[in-house]
């Protein structure tokens, strides 16, 4: 494998010792396990599983590391979504990694949560957005409830740096500086550094409320590709379709457009995310100066939020009035 970036020529051995070392870097440099943990009083870290490569990389590789590090306790956690003919095939996929790897596995579905599936919602669409801002607005309060209830320390997902490199960049063109801070404090900087700018609607604090479990993205040092490779050279489980609702379009053109300048000038989605967590933890600094609005909880379901009903709860209800939510589904 190339890696024009780098200008590395790598064999399947050394490109897989190569993708580990960055996770494990990754791990050190954001502080990832805490000086507290012990072998009597271990870390448990939550890892939001669905199937796809990212996910099953990252639990593969937290595995090698950590399963004999008597510190640190993993645990899966899968959200099903209601997506017909995709999520079931994808569970498979999470089913056979975690009974290979001997991890805790605990699945979680929009149905029995919250009375509604995607694919309704996607058909219905009460509010007029993509199926992907309902469904990101879902998970997040699902992995983050759920990982509180298994005793997280940490909830850790798969985004590579192709993803993250996107969202900076689409961060950036918006001009959004509160944006960019919530993005630092939420799961980019180390857990010493964040501050408590992140709020309930996208993104969440972390290191100052006690309400949020911290969240980390030790993946985001490794190219999309990479990773497709990796998965396919260790031979894991991976369920390798796309979501048949994702439409995204503003990102897909950063995606492109970011691709496109990678070919002509290798190197410059890890330029543009390194250059971005400097920016973003000024950001973090200037708003933590400048106070936030105070976090209240939502009169509905309890989840903190600086407005009377949280983003989910608001959803929730606008897909049971317009008559997409399930018969007798919880609220």
């Amino acid at each position: 494998m190339h890696a024009a970036y780098s200008g590395l020529h790598l064999c399947a051995d050394h490109f897989r010792r190569s993708v580990e070392k960055r996770v494990r870097r990754r791990v050190r440099e954001d502080s990832l396990l805490s000086r507290d943990a012990t072998p009597e009083e271990p870390e448990t870290w939550v890892i939001g599983l669905s199937g796809g490569k990212d996910s099953v990389v990252l639990a593969s590789i937290l595995h090698d590391v950590f399963d004999r590090d008597p510190r640190v306790d993993l645990v899966a956690l899968t959200i099903h979504e209601g997506i017909e003919g995709y999520r079931d095939a994808s569970l498979e996929a999470c089913l056979d990694l975690t009974e290979e790897l001997g991890i805790e596995h605990e699945v979680v579905a929009y149905e029995e949560e919250f009375g509604l599936r995607m694919d309704d919602v996607a058909r219905e669409d009460p509010e007029g957005m993509a199926p992907c801002a309902y469904c990101g607005v879902f998970r997040r309060d699902l992995l983050e409830r759920y990982a509180e209830d298994l005793g997280a320390d940490k909830l850790l997902t798969g985004h590579n740096l192709d993803d993250e490199a996107q969202t900076a960049l689409m961060n950036f063109l918006s001009g959004d500086v509160r944006q960019v801070a919530k993005h630092f404090d939420a799961s980019l900087g180390p857990f010493e550094e964040r501050g408590s700018s992140a709020a309930e609607d996208g993104t969440r604090p972390d290191g100052h409320d006690e309400r949020f479990v911290p969240r980390a993205k030790p993946l985001r040092d490794v190219p999309e590709k990479e990773v497709a490779l990796y998965a396919h050279l260790r031979e894991l489980p991976v369920h390798m379709a796309e979501c048949p609702h994702a439409s995204e379009a503003y990102r897909g053109e950063v995606r492109d457009l970011l691709l496109a300048l990678e070919e002509d000038h290798p190197g410059t989605r890890h330029s543009i995310l390194s250059g971005y967590e400097e920016l973003a933890r000024l950001a973090s600094e200037a708003q933590e100066a400048e106070g936030g609005p105070a976090l209240g909880e939502c009169e509905r379901c309890g989840a903190p939020t600086t407005r009377e009903l949280c983003r989910k709860c608001d959803l929730v209800e606008a897909v049971h009035e317009a008559g997409a939510g399930v018969d007798g589904g919880a609220d």
